[in-house]
């Protein structure tokens, strides 16, 4: 029996799960295996995300399952738009931190304290963050 190398083998150890994800994508892509444009993955991550409802009435294994292939379909959007996803999601967390910070600094500006408030003085003071465009 001969031994060919398959395309996915030999991938590199100890990368992030978004940088597996990115060159898995990029070596199936490599031989055709790959959507057409943004839209078709739009269309596709659509698709993962129904199956993730679904699966919340399934079970944890299925959820993370699920969740799994949107995020994967996420980083597949990335590599068409031509965004690293780890500085995206590095992104996010950044401007997460700083409205959050900025939440919280108004709350105590108004003598409250985060544990106290109620689900819609958080939206309040979330909603008033994102106006700061920080």
């Amino acid at each position: 029996m001969k031994h060919e190398k398959l395309i996915l083998n030999d991938l590199p150890e100890n990368i992030s799960a978004f940088e597996l994800a990115t060159l898995v994508s990029n070596k199936a892509s490599s031989v055709g295996f790959d959507w057409q444009d943004n839209n078709e993955v739009l269309t596709k991550l659509d698709e993962e995300i129904n199956e993730l409802q679904a699966a919340m009435s399934i079970s944890d294994a299925a959820i993370n399952e699920e969740l799994g292939d949107v995020l994967f379909t996420l980083v597949n959007f990335a590599k068409h738009a031509g965004i690293d996803p780890e500085q995206a999601l590095m992104m996010a967390c950044e401007k997460f931190i700083s409205r959050f910070n900025g939440m919280e600094k108004a709350a105590v500006a108004i003598d409250l304290k985060l544990n106290d408030l109620s689900r819609a003085q958080f939206e309040n003071l979330w909603q008033l963050q994102k106006l700061k465009k920080s």
